[in-house]
């Protein structure tokens, strides 16, 4: 069989507020042979990865709008291969910091064989030494997700013993690791899912103080119910409905975590918020961040607490892996209409 360096391409990008992506129209697989005269290494792409895990994340979505509002990153380029996260190993290098055949985490294109542009290698780095655990976890209980979960509770969250925090998306790849360490810090967890069975699993797997299907209880009456003295941090996933449930739920001096707003991220009219003046009159504290402006300042502190949570079995983390490239694009549209159940991750080669 012939070498291939397969890809999954952006097609064509969108106007703002037009729903969904459509595979085939916007992104779409494509075979392409492999072609070493297009994959020697440079100057200005210094470093050749084979690609072994995409990490399949809401955020992405984001980059198929063209539009010209600033964002913290641009739109991808119509005809390239999408670029995120994922877990390779060095094929070629020019860098000193990086040799043949070693394990790299990093934004990497979504194919088989990815060249590494010298604008991209602040975003890559060597899976530590020591750690002794598969490559995918880097893109599962190791990956941007759990590193979003930990810094954006150290930085906004700031959770103390017996306060209250609510999740949304709670059984996702942010979800779930952000309640594991609230429990684990003795507070009250309460989350919402989209189905009944991630729900159980948030109950009875994560052991959740309580949560709940917002497809079958309105978000502001469950918030009532299973959350009775208000809401002190509030780890914002999914924006919409849930959001101004939050603003009228949440006690005075409360915070909410803006991690992000997938209810919107494909809303053809954004979702008008009610209770926004509840910001004030309650002095609530809600920050958004990007985890790749503040991970460094959390970085060593992480990776001395988390894997050494996930060698002692204290953390559960599950993660939804599909095999194959080619079913990369369905596994980005699932994981927006959120049919996947844990951190999605697409697995070119197997360890």
């Amino acid at each position: 069989m012939s070498k291939t360096n397969n890809a999954v391409i952006v097609k064509e990008l969108m106007p703002p507020h037009s729903g969904y992506p459509v595979v085939g129209k916007n992104i779409a697989f494509a075979k392409r042979p492999y072609d070493e005269s297009k994959l020697k290494v440079t100057e200005d792409f210094p470093l050749l990865v084979k690609v072994l895990y995409l990490s399949i994340d809401p955020y992405l979505r984001g980059r198929f709008d063209a539009s010209s509002y600033d964002s913290y990153v641009p739109p991808f380029e119509q005809g390239a291969p999408v670029c995120g996260f994922a877990v390779g190993v060095v094929v070629d290098s020019a860098l000193d910091q990086f040799k043949k055949g070693q394990n790299l985490i990093g934004l990497f294109n979504w194919e088989e064989y990815a060249l590494v542009h010298k604008s991209v290698l602040q975003y890559v780095y060597p899976t530590p030494k020591g750690a002794n655990l598969p490559l995918i976890d880097y893109v599962g209980v190791l990956g941007m997700p759990s590193q979003t979960a930990y810094t954006g509770l150290k930085l906004v969250g700031q959770p103390k013993a017996g306060e209250t925090i609510f999740i949304s998306a709670a059984s996702g790849a942010v979800g779930q690791m952000a309640g594991q360490l609230c429990k684990a810090a003795g507070l009250y967890v309460v989350g919402s899912a989209g189905t009944d069975e991630k729900v159980e699993f948030l109950k009875n797997e994560l052991h959740f103080v309580a949560a709940f299907n917002y497809k079958k209880e309105k978000p502001l009456e469950a918030l009532k119910k299973y959350c009775p003295k208000g809401i002190d941090i509030y780890f914002e996933n999914v924006g919409g409905e849930t959001l101004d449930a939050v603003l009228s739920v949440a006690n005075r001096f409360s915070r909410i975590i803006g991690c992000g707003m997938i209810s919107q991220y494909n809303a053809k009219e954004p979702y008008p918020l009610k209770n926004i003046i509840n910001i004030v009159k309650k002095s609530i504290t809600f920050r958004g961040f990007i985890v790749s402006d503040y991970f460094h300042e959390y970085q060593k502190e992480y990776y001395a607490d988390i894997p050494k949570l996930v060698h002692e079995k204290k953390l559960k983390y599950r993660i939804d892996v599909t095999k194959g490239l080619e079913n990369a694009p369905d596994v980005f549209l699932g994981m927006l209409h959120g049919k996947n159940f844990g951190k999605s991750i697409v697995e070119l080669v197997s360890e």
